[in-house]
């Protein structure tokens, strides 16, 4: 599966923007997604993640309350809806997926198996 990641761009703070992460290859609609974030000289961390139903949704602690991810299976896309931006969410934004149908989400970058290519974002002060 490829996934592409778009719809990162520059924006003041608390200004929004929707992330979308779509496949091709083979869809994804019945397997979990996770957005992982990147800044520069950091680690990549777990952001968000939704089961393949939609059923669940994770968050960490940093944007719990400001964003928000959503699927829509028919299209393969999964969207991460970022509101009240802040300059410590500039980082490159990642989406991925992990190979076991029906797999569990997971917060950890290690249990994901398809990434796509990052999109910056980048909220200025």
């Amino acid at each position: 599966v490829q996934l592409q990641a778009s719809g990162g761009g520059l924006v003041q703070a608390g200004g929004s923007l929707r992330l979308s992460c779509a496949a091709s290859g083979r869809t994804f609609s019945n397997y979990p997604v996770g957005w992982f974030r990147q800044a520069p000289g950091k680690e990549r961390e777990f952001v968000a993640a939704i089961s393949w139903s939609s059923a669940s949704t994770y968050y960490a602690d940093s944007v719990k309350g400001r964003f928000t991810i959503s699927r829509d299976n028919p299209k393969d896309t999964v969207y991460l809806q970022m509101d009240s931006l802040k300059p410590e969410d500039t980082a490159v934004y990642y989406c991925a997926t992990r190979s076991g149908r029906y797999s569990t989400t997971s917060h950890r970058k290690d249990e994901y198996n398809f990434w796509g290519q990052g999109t910056q974002v980048t909220v200025s002060s």
